[in-house]
């Protein structure tokens, strides 16, 4: 008898495997949604009468489990890099020619496929069952969405037998979108239930993936399309991407019919132009086409580059375009003081997104476009992402139109404006609240030290409410503290503590990212990290004397003075005395913990920048 109801259980998955297969991969329906609706509930009434049979890859697990408190880390195996983005068709031809100098030959075959405008995924399969799967993150480490990923109909939860055997262990990278239809509804129902509706497809997308209920995922029209193998263990012998995409189909994934082989640089013109006419006709969002070299040793041999592979790029579209009127300019102080024009618009719909203010970069950007109060002005989304004014239209000016320039004294706290080049700055420092917030919002990102609940909402109480002046002030507050702010009850407020405090011994390079530094992004942080290997060998006035203020203090007892000249002697101190037991590569020694005895501050130069005119 057992054996009988588990032979019916397996037939039942494997009949609703395949026309889930057939209605969410290839959109050919072979049953009718009565006829689907009674076999699932079949099988479902069955697993409940035996739930020791009950298996991960079961079509009734899709939705399953209660809601998560948070989201863990999730670690790729090989890192998920991005790609140059061009934006001409003589950038290609420069992209075409490099890498033919570099490989020597000369013929090259491209696989050409659509940029989907989604969420980049990494999914994880072992011996043909789904496991795991993760966000891109920032490359390296991501989220862990699991159970989220299980309700799109589109993920294989099983993979598909055919004539190439499946690999024990399969990574794949793809794309979660909403189609234009289902996002649509979504907002629809939003507006209809009195919530915010998302700004466009890729928003839902984000939003509704990252939900801490896989049961709210579910109701979301989530779409999932694989185009890449990350690595793979006693995988068949593929040469080509083209190969590998092809595989893909055949394991059941869902992977875009519109991509194309190309032998030449003409081929990849002649299908963007095309592609670039039919995105309107889609059913999702695209923004541009993808360009990857299609044999796979050739890829080995171009290798990579910091953040993305040297073999592949996006050629993005042209941006769309609309025109509106400027009602205000504006200047937005940002984290290291820079002061930066933004045109407040009267709201306009640019490529189905509303767009109402937009960034003028510097006062050489607004002369140049010769941008005024009252203009009429054209708009574009860069990428189909950021709004940006590309032109104004002077004959529709008033002829009293002021020329617009920038202010002697910050907007925030009053202090003197400085010019650097093309960029005016505040002097304020931390004095200014502008800067703070920014510099605190930065500091505890996720990229930084990734403080988990500090947001922006959080940084904003807790400077207006005058409890911190700098980051040094983080490690200082109290349940008390917190409680005193909207949104905080015990509990959130205990959280917030641990969090701050379990930061107290972040990887070198993360520490030096959060600090703020002009000119030290994620990758020269990384740099200096691996070349000192510890806090205590780093250069450290060099880093003070470009810091606004005293950052390196959050690591000693003291905060500093209020002057942002001043910080701790071990932090200014060029050959500080070695620890007997050497850290770990890339961890802070704990001697930063401690301030030494006797210590005297020392005084940061400042550096020199030109006057405001």
């Amino acid at each position: 008898m057992n054996t009988t109801v588990a032979k019916e259980i397996e037939r039942l998955r494997e009949e609703i495997r395949k026309h889930d297969y057939a209605y969410y991969v290839l959109d050919r329906p072979t049953i009718s949604d009565a006829q689907y609706d009674r076999r699932f509930a079949e099988l479902k009434k069955l697993e409940t009468a035996h739930p020791e049979w009950i298996t991960a890859d079961s079509p009734t697990q899709r939705v399953a489990g209660t809601p998560s408190k948070a989201f863990t880390p999730f670690r790729h195996r090989v890192p998920m890099l991005s790609l140059d983005s061009l934006y001409t068709l003589d950038e290609l031809s420069a992209f075409n020619k490099r890498v033919h100098k570099e490989l020597t030959v000369a013929e090259i075959d491209y696989v050409a496929e659509p940029k989907f405008d989604g969420l980049s995924m990494e999914l994880i399969y072992e011996n043909g069952v789904f496991v795991r799967g993760g966000t891109r993150g920032d490359g390296q480490t991501g989220e862990d969405v699991t159970e989220n990923l299980r309700t799109i109909r589109a993920l294989p939860l099983r993979l598909r037998h055919g004539n190439l055997p499946i690999p024990k262990e399969l990574h794949v990278r793809g794309e979660v979108i909403i189609p234009l239809a289902g996002f649509t509804e979504l907002n629809r129902h939003l507006l209809e239930s009195g919530k915010e509706p998302f700004a466009n497809p890729r928003n839902a997308a984000s939003g509704s993936l990252r939900q801490l209920d896989p049961r709210i995922t579910a109701t979301r029209p989530l779409d999932l399309f694989v185009y890449d193998i990350l690595s793979s263990a006693d995988s068949p012998s593929l040469e080509t991407h083209w190969q590998c995409q092809e595989a893909l189909e055949e394991w059941g994934f869902k992977v875009d019919p519109h991509r194309t082989l190309c032998r030449s640089l003409v081929d990849l013109e002649d299908f963007y132009r095309t592609l670039e006419v039919a995105r309107d006709t889609l059913p999702y969002e695209i923004d541009g086409m993808v360009i990857k070299v299609n044999q796979l040793d050739y890829r080995k041999r171009l290798g990579y580059k910091a953040r993305s592979p040297r073999y592949a790029c996006a050629l993005k579209f042209k941006a769309r375009e609309s025109t509106t009127t400027v009602l205000d300019i504006t200047v937005q102080v940002g984290r290291t003081g820079a002061l930066t024009p933004v045109a407040l618009l009267k709201p306009v719909d640019v490529g189905g997104v509303t767009v109402s203010r937009s960034t003028l970069h510097n006062i050489d950007c607004v002369r140049k476009l010769d941008v005024r109060v009252g203009d009429e002005v054209k708009i574009a989304r860069a990428g189909d992402v950021i709004p940006e004014v590309i032109a104004s239209v002077p004959e529709s000016r008033h002829p009293d139109a002021p020329i617009f320039t920038m202010p002697e004294h910050c907007p925030v706290c009053q202090s003197q404006v400085e010019r650097d080049g093309v960029i005016y700055y505040c002097t304020g420092a931390l004095i200014c609240q502008a800067q703070l917030k920014q510099s605190l919002i930065h500091f505890a990102s996720r990229r930084a030290m990734d403080i988990e609940g500090l947001g922006d909402k959080t940084v904003a109480q807790l400077v207006d409410r005058d409890r911190v002046h700098s980051a040094a002030d983080l490690y200082q507050l109290t349940q008390d503290d917190l409680l005193t702010l909207e949104g905080f009850a015990t509990l959130s407020a205990e959280k917030l503590v641990s969090a701050v405090a379990e930061k107290k011994t972040p990887e070198l390079a993360r520490f030096l990212f959060a600090l703020g530094i002009r000119h030290v992004g994620e990758q020269t942080a990384r740099l200096l990290a691996l070349h000192y290997g510890s806090l205590a060998t780093l250069p450290s006035p060099r880093l003070v004397r470009k810091s606004p203020r005293a950052w390196c203090a959050i690591f000693t007892k003291t905060p500093p003075a209020p002057s942002w000249t001043t910080s701790p002697a071990w932090a200014c101190t060029p050959n500080p005395a070695p620890s007997r037991k050497k850290p770990p590569p890339g961890r802070l020694p704990a001697s930063a913990f401690s301030s030494p005895a006797n210590s005297q501050p020392c005084r940061a130069r400042k550096r020199k920048r030109k006057s405001a005119p």
